[in-house]
């Protein structure tokens, strides 16, 4: 393992509290200090989290020398800025999708990393699940022939705590397609190994979205291989479980509560021979996608999810988005 890196917290952030901080520290790293817009919640954020430095300045946290790179896991519409302060002050990044509010946004920021020469990570954490990683594998290895088909079920309920800016806040990339469908995107995309090509969608409000905002998302995207894959996100369905599925010419994939951000979950082979698990060892998600980054930057490997990754996923979103909006098929402009 590579020596840890010293991070600084754009934002003090619920992901932050519950997976990042102990993931930087299980890796041997530290979170050196945080930022908000408010610094009494820094401070109170830092004392709970032993912390050492808290601050509301921007510029103050990214000219810091003891820290190596920034995790930015503020509101949507915040990471562009953030990340092109933190890139022309020399600081690795790793960032929450989605990336941006638009594509054009999302490939500057990825164009800054690249220039100032640091490494950019997008924090796609469900290409980190054993579960997602064996069903790329076996798809590899021709355990269900060509693909043809695929479902994700992604349905969940957004608890009140994580509601706020996501359900009721247009302007910060609220709604459940920039929140959840990107993470579709980003796994549909690593487990099949193909590109998305063009999105079909309706979108629903169930009546936890307001301002606008969808609170169900379904729809179908078309792959450049000719797979269609369809997927079910929203932020309404207290019981639901979530499952990700690949059907091939000669057998199915079957993959039982893996969209989550849990390490567990398992997937079934179904083919000409019966019904087998596969073999899955599971490892934190949050603890990969951590150990993957710090390895890059140390020269060895890439993120588990690159700058290159949000861009994609975001623009799978965006065109989601728009297809629901004007009612027809929308090309994913990647």
């Amino acid at each position: 393992m590579s020596q840890g890196l010293r991070w600084g917290l754009i934002g003090a952030s619920t992901i932050a509290a519950q997976h990042m901080i102990g993931a930087m520290r299980d890796n041997g790293g530290e979170a050196v200090a945080v930022m908000s817009a408010s610094l009494a919640r820094a401070k109170a954020y830092a004392a709970e989290h032993a912390i050492a430095g808290a601050t509301d300045d921007l510029a103050a946290l990214v000219g810091d020398p003891a820290i190596d790179a920034v995790y930015i896991s503020t509101t949507n519409e915040l990471h562009r800025d953030q990340v092109f302060a933190a890139a022309n002050a020399g600081k690795h990044v790793l960032c929450e999708k989605p990336l941006a509010l638009s594509l054009a946004d999302a490939k500057a920021m990825v164009a800054a990393c690249r220039e100032r020469g640091v490494v950019m990570g997008t924090n796609h954490h469900l290409r980190n699940a054993a579960t997602h990683r064996a069903m790329r594998e076996a798809i590899k290895h021709g355990r269900i022939g060509k693909p043809l088909f695929a479902r994700v079920f992604h349905a969940v309920y957004l608890p009140p705590n994580l509601q706020g800016w996501r359900i009721d806040r247009p302007q910060a990339g609220g709604g459940v397609t920039l929140d959840i469908t990107v993470h579709d995107a980003d796994t549909l995309r690593f487990v099949l190994d193909d590109e998305p090509v063009a999105v079909s969608a309706m979108n629903a409000n169930a009546g936890l979205g307001r301002a606008g905002l969808e609170d169900g998302v379904m729809g179908v995207a078309r792959f450049s291989g000719g797979l269609l894959a369809q997927f079910h996100d929203a932020f309404t369905t207290r019981y639901a479980t979530t499952g990700f599925e690949v059907h091939g010419e000669s057998g199915s994939l079957i993959g039982y509560d893996c969209m989550t951000q849990a390490a567990k979950g398992q997937v079934l082979l179904r083919d000409a021979k019966g019904e087998a698990p596969l073999p899955i060892v599971h490892e934190s998600l949050y603890f990969r996608s951590v150990r993957l980054f710090q390895e890059a930057v140390a020269g060895r490997g890439a993120p588990a999810a690159s700058g290159e990754d949000g861009v994609r996923s975001l623009a799978f979103a965006l065109a989601t988005l728009e297809a629901a909006r004007a009612g027809r098929e929308a090309r994913v402009e990647a």
